[in-house]
């Protein structure tokens, strides 16, 4: 099993730092003009690795994985639901910036958090990437949050115009599901899910990092 997480970790690594360097280089070669393009230059390894976090949830399910389950799921939820639904739905929000800036700070944490995973699966450790995997989701997570719900703002006309995924039911029920009335309950739950996902993560940190300082002076020691 622990061949098979190494791999599983080697893979989001190959997929999260090819869209990460892609980004820069394109960022560099074409300026400002990338940004509009991201989603149709990264959209699609985007939406494989996303789909693929789905066995994240296995793992801890069948305990191939240490981990709490009901951060993990909300993370993985998160991310579907802005990908899929949101952004791949609407085809006038894919060109927005703040999807650019999203896949950013999504592929700068998983870049640094799948290295770490990766290493910690072989029992390979270095502190200063334990310190940097378990503090970078300290600006990178909140302001993905931001991000996220700002790309859902931004949806919305687009949702009440085109009534994607808004239906009504038959009789004898004889009611209406309007889904921008949907993204809006979950954009004002947002806060309260980023607040428990921090909340774990910092926990997580300071596991961590102490565990990581503890061998590190027993090393010197």
């Amino acid at each position: 099993m622990k061949t098979y997480l190494s791999l599983y970790y080697l893979v989001q690594f190959c997929g999260h730092s090819w869209i990460f360097t892609n980004m820069i280089a394109r960022f560099f070669s074409f300026g400002k003009d990338a940004f509009a393009d991201t989603f149709y230059a990264m959209g699609y390894v985007m939406r494989i690795c996303q789909l693929l976090s789905v066995l994240e949830l296995l793992h801890i399910l069948t305990g191939i994985e240490k981990g709490s389950f009901g951060p993990r799921f909300l993370r993985v939820t998160e991310r579907l639901i802005i990908l899929f639904v949101v952004i791949t739905s609407q085809e006038e929000v894919q060109g927005k910036y703040v999807v650019c800036i999203l896949f950013f700070l999504w592929n700068l944490w998983d870049v640094t958090r799948y290295t770490y995973d990766m290493l910690s699966s072989m029992e390979i450790e270095f502190p200063v990437l334990t310190w940097l995997s378990h503090t970078l989701w300290i600006p990178a997570y909140p302001l993905s949050v931001l991000c996220e719900a700002y790309t859902i703002y931004e949806s919305l006309p687009y949702f009440e115009t085109l009534g994607t995924y808004s239906f009504e039911m038959p009789v004898p029920i004889d009611c209406s599901v309007h889904f921008p009335y949907i993204l809006k309950a979950y954009l004002a739950m947002m806060p309260i899910g980023m607040l428990f996902l921090c909340s774990h993560l910092y926990s997580e940190r300071k596991i961590h990092i102490s565990g990581s300082n503890y061998k590190a002076k027993k090393k010197s020691d």
